[in-house]
């Protein structure tokens, strides 16, 4: 337990930060799902307004350090390449 009176206060500063990040680490996999599950239905329009949501909501994740910037990076290199996949079929 935190014994001085910054470290109470860092403990509460963390407690509040991980809500908030909690928060945005929810909305961003929302929006990765959608992404996901428009190119399970083979449903291509959908799947790129979906991927259009999903891009800027990996990236602010990377911005705020929720998610490494290379991670989100490669989850959007990813949905594009299923995404061109459904294309040519």
């Amino acid at each position: 337990m935190a014994n001085t009176t910054s470290a109470k206060k860092a403990t509460r500063k963390i407690a509040r930060r991980t809500a908030v990040n909690k928060s945005r680490r929810t909305q961003m996999r929302g929006a990765v799902r959608n992404v996901e599950e428009a190119i399970a239905t083979g449903d291509r329009a959908a799947a790129v307004k979906a991927l259009a949501n999903a891009e800027p909501a990996l990236m602010r994740a990377a911005q705020r350090n929720i998610i490494h910037k290379n991670n989100a990076s490669r989850k959007v290199s990813r949905l594009t390449a299923q995404i061109a996949k459904l294309a040519a079929q």
